[in-house]
């Protein structure tokens, strides 16, 4: 009698661990902005928390994950973090094989997206008149980053995506890669709430405006 393979287990140690580690990254940036975001008002410390969280991940993440698929692949490699970006491979495969768009992006993101990140930080916390201008530039640059992401996958069929089981695709695909897409979409809109203020200020001199 032929005896049944076991089915893969779903959440593992390495899962808790992966998802804890998240949370963590949100728990350090929330910190930091309560911090250095005291003189902020309640609106812009929240804009802190996430990008503290934004540049925390670009940095202490994906920069690991650039400089993995650089000397080899996620796929062949060993460590802590090469066990998270293999948890998230079963999402998403081509992370594992040092796929040249998303390299490629990655790197972008890392070195574009967190420096612009830390400086749009500054420019809140010393509410510099250039803080729109970057926050518009900072959100432009990660949808774009995530639209070329997926978008090229899209077309082909999406043949490296795992959307069988509703960890993979609602937690790893949908939530994770979705928060830097609404996020900044708000942020956006906030921008062009904040640039309206300041022409309305400009044209009547008389009335505040933030």
């Amino acid at each position: 009698m032929a005896t049944e393979e076991a089915s893969p287990v779903l959440v593992s140690s390495v899962t808790a661990y992966s998802l804890a580690a998240c949370a963590v990254q949100l728990a350090v940036g929330y910190v930091l902005a309560q911090l250095l975001g005291k003189k902020c008002s309640g609106a812009d410390r929240w804009v802190l928390v996430w990008l503290f969280y934004d540049a925390i991940v670009h940095f202490t993440l994906e920069g690991p994950f650039v400089y993995l698929s650089l000397v080899g692949t996620v796929g062949t490699s060993e460590g802590p973090l090469a066990s998270l970006w293999k948890e998230y491979g079963k999402a998403d495969e081509r992370w594992l094989h040092s796929d040249p768009t998303v390299v490629s992006l990655e790197i972008l993101t890392v070195v574009v997206d967190g420096l612009l990140a830390l400086v749009l930080i500054y420019a809140i916390v010393k509410d510099k008149y250039y803080r729109h201008f970057i926050q518009i530039t900072l959100c432009v640059c990660e949808l774009y980053g995530g639209w070329m992401t997926f978008c090229p996958d899209w077309l082909l069929g999406s043949p490296s995506l795992n959307t069988n089981n509703w960890l993979y695709l609602w937690v790893y695909l949908v939530f994770f890669n979705g928060l830097w897409v609404v996020i900044p979409g708000i942020l956006l809109w906030q921008s062009w709430v904040g640039l309206q203020k300041l022409h309305v200020g400009k044209r009547n001199p008389g009335k505040k405006s933030r």
